[in-house]
């Protein structure tokens, strides 16, 4: 079984360690230039300088920082294109690794000499959707250490690694995904039972889950919290800390909203150009400092529904014919 499973799906291996030379050819150079520059402007030293503290004094040094930051975001921005790319190659493993692995088999009609010699469909299940799997674990796992290696210096000069395109493109996240969309294939091809139809669902499906979860459920994973800091005070949001800002504004003294997605100050007692006494800032985020706990959450979730598709293909197998 192992030897025949890697004769079925050689030419896919082929292509894609072609694909990841590919990947590697783009990443490697721009990856050091970005690191190169993100140390020698003195970047990454001046954010450091900043620390974690949610509340920092507004200096020359906090100001010149995120010039810094702004300059090298300018200088790379074209290369956040290139990780939209990133965001999609999970479901391209998915199509071409887990869509056409039982589909084929039924669509060509090989699955009936298979699973009536002495190999059943349970140990062919198990043995195919293991040595698949476990190719797509090590892929999955180059390609999150690779892009988060890459990413890196444009993530921390940005707004850190909690916002939407960051957050899936680092850590263990992009594991989970590309799991995913491999067991939605595979469970996609159970159902439609030819190669096409099975992409075209597994395509649809993976971007349904992705976006459901992305936009309703993880702003959930954990309560948010509220920040509010006086116009007259000299202390502002730390911008190292990457927190994901849900939203901001200044509120009068009885909590109405004012004015949405700004902030005043600092300015001098009493007041702020015409702002009421007792108007104060207001931000509602998550810190930045819960990116390894959104991870883990949100990587729990897609190994939980790979788990679950994969025992639904196993079932479905029975019922073809």
């Amino acid at each position: 079984m192992i030897w025949l499973t890697w004769r079925q799906h050689r030419k896919q291996a082929l292509f894609t360690l072609i694909a990841l030379a590919v990947v590697a050819a783009v990443m490697v150079p721009t990856g050091l230039a970005m690191h190169h520059r993100y140390e020698r402007s003195g970047l990454a030293a001046c954010l450091a300088d900043l620390g974690d503290a949610q509340m920092i004094r507004q200096s020359e040094a906090a100001v010149h920082c995120q010039a810094l930051s702004h300059q090298f975001q300018q200088q790379y921005s074209d290369l956040a294109f290139v990780a939209i790319l990133f965001v999609i190659l999970p479901v391209f493993v998915g199509l071409f690794f887990g869509a056409p692995l039982v589909a084929r088999e039924v669509e060509q009609g090989t699955h009936r000499l298979v699973w009536t010699q002495s190999v059943s469909r349970r140990r062919w299940a198990l043995t195919k959707f293991g040595l698949v799997g476990g190719v797509t674990v090590v892929l999955a796992v180059l390609y999150a250490v690779g892009v988060s290696w890459w990413f890196g210096p444009l993530v921390t000069a940005s707004s850190g690694r909690m916002g939407y395109l960051s957050f899936d493109v680092q850590g263990v996240a992009p594991v989970g995904y590309t799991l995913f969309a491999v067991a939605l294939g595979v469970f996609a091809g159970t159902l439609w039972r030819k190669v096409l139809p099975a992409m075209g669902a597994a395509l649809v499906g993976f971007a349904a889950v992705r976006l459901t979860v992305e936009t309703l459920a993880r702003p959930r994973y954990m309560s948010p919290k509220t920040l509010t800091f006086s116009p007259q005070s000299v202390l502002r949001p730390n911008p190292a800390t990457g927190d994901w800002v849900y939203g901001q504004g200044v509120r009068d003294a009885a909590g109405h909203l004012v004015a949405s997605g700004a902030q005043i100050g600092p300015c001098a007692p009493p007041g702020c150009g015409g702002v009421a006494a007792g108007s104060y800032n207001w931000q509602l985020y998550q810190p930045g400092s819960r990116f390894w706990e959104f991870q883990a959450i949100e990587t729990g979730i897609f190994l939980a529904l790979t788990v679950l598709l994969v025992a639904l293909a196993i079932r479905r197998l029975r019922d073809i014919a």
